[in-house]
């Protein structure tokens, strides 16, 4: 009896038409090049798998969901090519076409049919080392055209199908109106539900799922394999730690899938992640990437790294390209293979075989635990793979800055701690002089709270490893508590509080371009800009009414420390904080971050030996048993 192929990836389209999301399936351009609305390739979409073109209509797969990113399965998977399989009803042509790493089209091959038809094109994964896609476009004769499903397979012989499957873990925090509709979502699937054992959600929330009104769906679909577990708030490492030990535990899945409670999913990337991860020459942790929820064609984490000297995270490919208005065929550096540092936990699947040999998040609340698991995994020889075609839509960060609020302690601690444990720079490299010029800059802006919850983060390190699991529990409140001896740490949301501005105000600036000072310049300007905010008297009257408001785009460092008292709008313009100058508190924060950033770098060697000496025990199963009140259980 000859086996079912083994399919890689499944053609599919929105089973809900959105026109913002649709460039992420079709490409809805003619054989001239010309771009059709997205209400027209709307209009041609037939159930989750099929497509109808109108006579004398094109369209091409080109586009992220559809298109099979060849130079990934070929770097990461045992396999060394695929077969496309496509039936069709009508009459038309099939034409195949790959790309190469920098974006070079080729076709590869073309058929006429006519009447329902099979078509099966082989297609060896050669010259894709570097880069490069696979995909087909179709063109109506003079009756029109449809696929009825189409499939990117493995080639009969070579895939070694392990029935390798994964339970889903969401971690949530009263978001239950995007976690039941995403359970749902992910239930309405079958062959995606084919792969997953359970679906498990760490409620860490006071507002309990399942007394939200779309958990029932959410039951309806997913049935027994849907269990849900309440536990204190312990941030997304608490959460996400659970998840893995449950699923360790239970026995019964390969992998585990880490997901955000407040993400929409195409359910085709969770099966697409479980059979490339069953391919993989070695156990490997495969991620999603991120799309913006409110803007979906906009692709806003493709590949993300860690600079070595710094220490900072970022992105390696531009963020928030939007495929509406450069699909794939007109961006050529998507046609590049990126190799990532890590993957952010919006979705990411680890395999179990993984865990079990380094262990869980590390206990830092929230910030640099995805990141950081990358790190300690390939320290063990693990790789982690961003795929094309697997995502999931997260509300962005474009509205969102959680540097300056209680986030900013949890920002510099954890960076620091992942740091110490993967640096390979000498002394931490250029981390504590970032440290020192970002503390400056939040001085300059008169953000004084935030320098003080880094300063607490890096007197929290310097207590050492041990203490992280017990200080993840109450961090949060003492981290709050302390914004209430600083006014910018308040948020004013209503208009009738706001201060009144002198007359002639700045109450809203140009938004000129980028005039920081460079150079010679820079240092010049800061030793003035320093000596002024130290020694210098605000206006009598700074801390009654303000002397300007400035949106957020225009509260840059270089351009609040004109003004003695500020409001300055925050980044999604829902209210403002009060800013007011004080050198008593500039004088005590500088001389303090020049202490302990020298500290962090004349004791770098020291603690790093201390962290990486005790990762093993704080990451273990039992140490998170602990602290999740599990030794009982």
């Amino acid at each position: 009896m000859t086996p079912h192929p083994v399919v890689l990836q499944r053609v599919i389209f929105p089973e809900h038409g959105d026109p913002q999301a649709l460039p992420l399936y079709l490409d809805t351009a003619s054989g001239t090049g010309t771009r059709k609305s997205s209400h027209s390739g709307l209009a041609w979409l037939r159930g989750r798998r099929g497509v109808e073109l109108p006579a004398f209509e094109s369209v091409s797969l080109a586009a992220y969901f559809n298109a099979f990113p060849a130079s990934y399965w070929a770097r990461w998977t045992t396999l060394t090519g695929t077969r496309l399989r496509i039936e069709t009803e009508g009459a038309g042509r099939i034409i195949v076409f790959r790309s190469n790493a920098r974006g070079v089209i080729q076709r590869l091959d073309g058929v006429e049919v006519d009447g329902p038809a099979t078509t099966e094109f082989e297609l060896p994964f050669n010259s894709y080392l570097d880069g490069g896609w696979l995909w087909f476009d179709l063109i109506a004769a003079d009756r029109p055209l449809s696929v009825v499903q189409a499939d990117w397979l493995a080639l009969d012989g070579e895939s070694v199908d392990s029935g390798g499957t994964a339970t889903v873990s969401i971690t949530t925090l009263n978001r239950g109106d995007y976690c039941t509709k995403l359970l749902a979502e992910i239930g309405g699937d079958a062959d995606t539900m084919a792969l997953i054992d359970r679906v498990q959600v760490v409620d860490q929330g006071s507002e309990r799922i399942v007394e939200n009104p779309g958990y029932a769906l959410a039951t309806q679909r997913l049935g027994e394999r849907l269990r849900v577990i309440e536990q204190a708030n312990l941030g997304g490492s608490g959460g996400f730690s659970r998840g893995m030990l449950e699923t360790v535990e239970a026995g019964e899945s390969d992998y585990v899938i880490l997901l955000d409670d407040d993400v929409e999913i195409e359910p085709e990337s969770l099966r697409r992640a479980i059979v490339f991860a069953n391919h993989c020459v070695s156990p490997t942790i495969v991620g999603g990437h991120m799309f913006d929820m409110y803007d979906k064609s906009k692709l806003h984490a493709y590949a993300e790294g860690v600079e070595p000297q710094t220490f900072n995270w970022g992105a390696l490919t531009p963020s928030r390209h939007d495929l509406a208005e450069s699909n794939l065929r007109q961006t050529p550096w998507l046609h590049r293979r990126f190799d990532v540092d890590y993957n952010g936990w919006w979705m990411s699947l680890i395999p179990v075989s993984i865990i079990k040999e380094i262990g869980l998040s590390i206990p830092v609340f929230i910030k640099w635990d995805d990141a950081e698991y990358s790190l300690r995994a390939r320290d063990h020889g693990y790789a982690t793979v961003s795929l094309p075609g697997a995502a999931v839509w997260h509300v962005s960060w474009v509205d969102k800055d959680d540097s300056h609020d209680w986030q900013a302690f949890f920002h510099a601690r954890n960076r620091l701690v992942a740091a110490l444990l993967h640096s390979p720079a000498r002394n931490g490299g250029k981390l504590w002089r970032e440290n020192f010029a970002l503390d400056v800059k939040n001085l300059f802006t008169m953000d004084y709270y935030t320098v003080a919850m880094r300063h607490a983060a890096l007197r929290n390190v310097f207590e050492g490893p041990a203490q992280l699991h017990t200080d993840m529990v109450d961090r949060l409140p003492r981290v709050r508590a302390l914004g209430a001896d600083f006014r910018e740490s308040t948020l004013i949301r209503d208009s009738s509080r706001l201060p009144l501005l002198p007359a002639r105000a700045v109450e809203v600036t140009p938004g000129r371009a980028d005039p920081r000072p460079r150079g010679p310049r820079l240092l010049t300007w800061s030793l003035r800009t320093a000596w002024r905010h130290a020694f210098s008297r605000p206006a009598a009257d700074a801390g009654v009414r303000p002397a300007a408001h400035l949106p957020y785009q225009d509260a840059r460092w270089f351009e609040v420390p004109n003004h003695d008292s500020v409001l300055i709008s925050n980044a999604e313009g829902s209210g403002v904080t009060w800013h007011v100058r004080d050198p008593k508190l500039f004088r005590r924060y500088l001389r303090d971050s020049l202490r302990l950033n020298l500290r962090s770098r004349r004791q770098w060697s020291t603690l790093a030996a201390r962290y990486r000496a005790d990762l093993g025990s704080i990451t273990s199963a039992e140490a998170w048993s602990r602290s999740l009140e599990l030794d009982g259980d």
